[in-house]
């Protein structure tokens, strides 16, 4: 690895367990012969800013130390400075709850492997999605999953990835349902609808391979939808989430597009990488930007 690596540390990621692992992080980096400058964000969104500066600055890698938020405000950062002229790849040190992202790129979840990844430095490309404006890495939804994601931020007293399927369960009960027109290439629908989930890489949530097929380099995102359906439907579809068999059922549609637009009533929810940024729009616009991301990923 040349050059001198930014290192973004997400304090709260993995129920402060990033915070905790400062230490060890500073400890492996050293080992491993990797020269940094070790910055920790102070509030939530702040890692997009840094990153962006980091770039800039001249710090290459710039590398994301938390769970997939994190990976989505850095890459932000860097997408924002690339669109300015000035690159630099990113890493990743999973330290939070799903780490779906370095889950999808085969990324080490242990910390000292994780690390001698970023300093051989071997890289590859990958597409994003971008939804309203906001780039994504791994996945984005509207519908029932970001409801998920506002339930499990709620849920403090549970640990782990259990948070999301309980947040799941809880949602799904309370029996959500939106009437959706959507529009992508060579298909359409209009009805009511549970939830759309588009994916760049397979998992999300830690349990769900809710796009099962997805790949994050042929340049297209992979979709699956469901229109609305009792509770009980819901809760045996569940399951299937888990292994990515619910895209063979009748009721689910599974697809590849290059851009989706989705209007909806009520307004929903839209998550990118598992962060709600917008609580009640009417409005949904995704698109794919092919290899337009450089992560540092094994050989």
């Amino acid at each position: 690895m040349d050059g001198t690596a930014k290192i973004i540390v997400n304090p709260y990621s993995g129920r402060w367990k990033a915070r905790d692992s400062i230490p060890l992080v500073r400890s492996a980096l050293e080992s491993a012969g990797v020269d940094y400058d070790l910055t920790v964000t102070q509030r939530p969104g702040e890692g997009v800013r840094i990153a962006a500066e980091s770039a800039r600055a001249g710090f290459s890698p710039v590398v994301a130390v938390g769970g997939d938020s994190t990976y989505n405000e850095v890459a932000n950062g860097l997408l924002a400075a690339a669109g300015k002229g000035v690159t630099a790849p990113m890493g990743i040190i999973p330290l939070g709850t799903a780490n779906d992202l370095a889950y999808g790129l085969g990324l080490p979840e242990e910390l000292t492997a994780a690390v001698e990844l970023i300093a051989r430095g071997h890289t590859r490309a990958i597409d994003v999605g971008r939804v309203n404006g906001r780039y994504f890495d791994n996945n984005s939804a509207v519908g029932l999953e970001p409801v998920v994601t506002l339930e499990s931020e709620r849920l403090v007293w549970v640990k782990g990835t259990a948070r999301y399927l309980l947040g799941a369960l809880i949602s799904i009960l309370r029996g959500p349902e939106w009437n959706m027109t959507l529009e992508w290439d060579g298909g359409s629908y209009e009805g009511s609808t549970l939830l759309v989930s588009v994916g760049n890489c397979r998992r999300t949530g830690g349990f769900f391979f809710m796009t099962p097929q997805a790949r994050p380099d042929d340049g297209l995102l992979d979709f699956v939808f469901a229109p609305g359906m009792s509770r009980l439907k819901v809760l045996r579809l569940l399951p299937l989430t888990f292994d990515g068999s619910h895209i063979d059922r009748p009721e689910v549609t599974h697809g590849r597009t290059t851009r989706m637009n989705i209007t909806c009533c009520p307004g929903t929810p839209v998550q990118a990488d598992g962060e709600v940024f917008e609580r009640d729009t009417t409005e949904v616009r995704y698109e794919v930007v092919p290899a337009k991301l450089t992560v540092i990923v094994g050989e």
